[in-house]
C-alpha cells in the first residue's frame, strides 16, 4: 500500500466543499452497464486492484486553517448492492469517509464521486480501469499492452492547473457570472432533496447525422435542443431574462495532461427568448457564435487562469477557512443565479476491443441545484443522463420530445417513483 501522504486540492476543487448545499451534493455518478448481471465479490476484487493504480483517490477531506486538503487513508472502499438514492452526499464535515463509492444494481456498475477528487474525464478513467479488471477476473479477458492506460501514478495525480498556470490576471468570467441574472426554472423541489434521474438513449450515428443536417456539431446541437426545451416551459413574463447554459470544457483538449483530477473550464451560452422565432436555426446561430468566440486558446487560457488565480491571491490565502467558507457559499449562490442549467458533454467513451462485447453502454449524472444533462456515447448508444432537483421533468421531457419529433427513437428510463410522468 502507498505511503500515507496529503494532497492539496486542485484549483477547481477549492470551492467545492464550501458550495455543498441541499440537493447540490457536488456528487456525480458514472455508470457502466454490462450485458450480464454483476458479481459483487468479483467487483470488490476488481476495485481493490484498481485503487493500487489510483492511490490518490483513497483519501478523506480535512480542514486546515486556511484551506481544505486531502489526506490518504489505508481503509478500502466496500462494494455494496445499490441501496442509497443516486448522488447521495459523500462528504460530511468532521467524518472520516472516503470521497467515492462503488455499488451495483443488476447489470450496472455505479461509481459515485465527490467533485473534489476528479472531473468526469478523470472519473471515467477510474471506472474504465475497474471494468477492465472486473472482466479480466470474471472472464479472463486480457487487454493488449498498448491498449492499457500507461500514464504514471504521478501523472494521474498532477494538478494541471498549477502546471499550465499563466500569471495573466483574469476576472472577466467571474464578473460575468456574478453580474448576470439568468432565467431560473421555478418548480416544486423534491421534498427530501434527492436527485431525480432520467436517462434517454438514442442512436449516436442518427444524432450526428441530424447535426450535419443543421451544419453543426453534435455538441452544439445538444445545447440548442436544451435551450429549445427550456423555452417551451417559459411564460411570457419569464421571457424577460436570458437562458444561460453552462458548458464545462475539458482542458485536456488544449493542454497536454494525463491528470485524472479536475482539469476543466466553463463557458456560458446566453440566449435571449426574444431572439427565438420558433425555429431551431434561430437558436443555433447564437449558440454557434458563442462557442466560436469562447473556445479559442486565449479564452481557454484565461478561464484556467481564473481558477488558478483564486488560490494564488495573497489576500485570500491569509483569510482563515472559517471566514472563507461563508463568503464562498454566498458567491456560489449568486453565481448560480447566473445560470439556468448545465450541459456537460463527456464525448465518446472508448474501451479496448476485447472488452466491448461485454459492455452495453456508459452514462453519467451530476447532482445539481436546478437541472443538468450529461452526454456520453459508447458505440452507437448515445446517453443523456438528466438530473433534476425538482419533482417533475418538464424540461427533460421537452428535450426528448425535441429528439423524437426530428425522427430519433428515444429509450427513456428513470429512478423516479412517479412513473406516470415519463409516459
Amino acid at each position: 500500500m502507498q505511503d500515507i501522504r496529503w494532497y492539496r486540492l486542485d484549483n477547481a476543487a477549492t470551492i467545492v466543499p464550501s458550495s455543498v448545499h441541499g440537493s447540490d451534493t457536488r456528487v456525480f455518478r458514472i455508470v457502466c452497464e454490462l450485458k450480464e448481471e454483476i458479481d459483487g465479490d468479483v467487483l470488490q476484487e476488481a476495485l481493490d486492484l484498481t485503487v493500487e493504480e489510483y492511490p490518490h483517490f483513497n483519501v478523506i477531506l480535512r480542514k486546515g486553517f486556511f484551506w481544505y486538503y486531502l489526506d490518504s487513508i489505508r481503509e478500502k472502499a466496500v462494494v455494496k448492492e445499490e441501496s442509497k438514492v443516486a448522488c447521495a452526499p459523500l462528504y460530511y464535515s468532521g467524518r472520516r469517509k472516503l470521497l467515492y463509492r462503488v455499488n451495483y444494481y443488476r447489470n450496472r456498475i455505479n461509481l459515485e464521486m465527490f467533485h473534489v477528487l476528479a472531473d468526469g474525464t478523470g472519473a471515467f478513467s477510474f471506472l474504465k480501469a475497474i471494468v477492465t479488471n472486473y472482466l479480466f477476473l470474471k472472464h479472463g479477458v486480457s487487454v493488449k499492452e498498448e491498449e492499457v492506460d500507461a500514464s504514471s501514478t504521478s501523472g494521474k495525480n498532477e494538478d494541471a492547473f498549477r502546471q499550465f498556470y499563466s500569471k495573466e490576471k483574469n476576472r472577466e468570467q467571474l464578473k460575468g457570472m456574478l453580474g448576470t441574472k439568468a432565467y431560473q426554472i421555478e418548480q416544486l423541489r423534491d421534498e427530501n432533496l434527492h436527485s431525480r434521474l432520467v436517462e434517454g438513449v438514442i442512436s449516436a450515428k442518427a444524432f450526428v447525422d441530424l447535426a450535419h443536417q443543421y451544419e453543426t456539431t453534435a455538441g452544439i446541437l445538444t445545447v440548442v435542443l436544451y435551450i429549445e426545451a427550456i423555452l417551451n416551459v417559459m411564460s411570457i413574463q419569464e421571457q424577460r431574462k436570458p437562458i444561460v447554459i453552462s458548458v464545462p470544457v475539458n482542458l485536456r483538449q488544449y493542454f497536454p495532461s494525463e491528470t485524472t483530477r479536475n482539469f476543466f473550464g466553463v463557458i456560458n451560452v446566453n440566449f435571449w427568448p426574444k431572439d427565438y422565432d420558433g425555429t431551431l436555426e434561430s437558436i443555433l446561430k447564437v449558440v454557434k457564435e458563442s462557442f466560436e468566440s469562447q473556445l479559442t486558446k486565449d479564452k481557454i487560457q484565461n478561464t484556467m487562469n481564473g481558477y488558478s488565480g483564486l488560490t494564488r491571491n495573497i489576500a485570500l490565502k491569509l483569510v482563515p477557512l472559517f471566514v472563507k467558507d461563508p463568503v464562498v457559499q454566498m458567491i456560489t449562490r449568486i453565481a448560480q443565479k447566473g445560470t439556468t442549467g448545465t450541459m456537460s458533454n463527456l464525448g465518446k467513451i472508448t474501451m479496448p476491443k476485447e472488452l466491448t462485447p461485454y459492455i452495453r453502454q456508459f452514462s453519467a449524472f451530476m447532482a445539481t441545484p436546478n437541472v443538468q444533462i450529461c452526454v456520453s456515447s459508447f458505440g452507437d448508444r448515445m446517453v443523456f443522463g438528466a438530473v433534476s432537483a425538482f419533482e417533475d421533468h418538464r424540461v427533460f421531457l421537452n428535450f426528448f420530445r425535441g429528439l423524437s419529433k426530428r425522427g430519433l427513437e428515444v429509450e427513456i428510463s428513470t429512478n423516479d417513483y412517479d412513473k406516470e410522468e415519463t409516459k
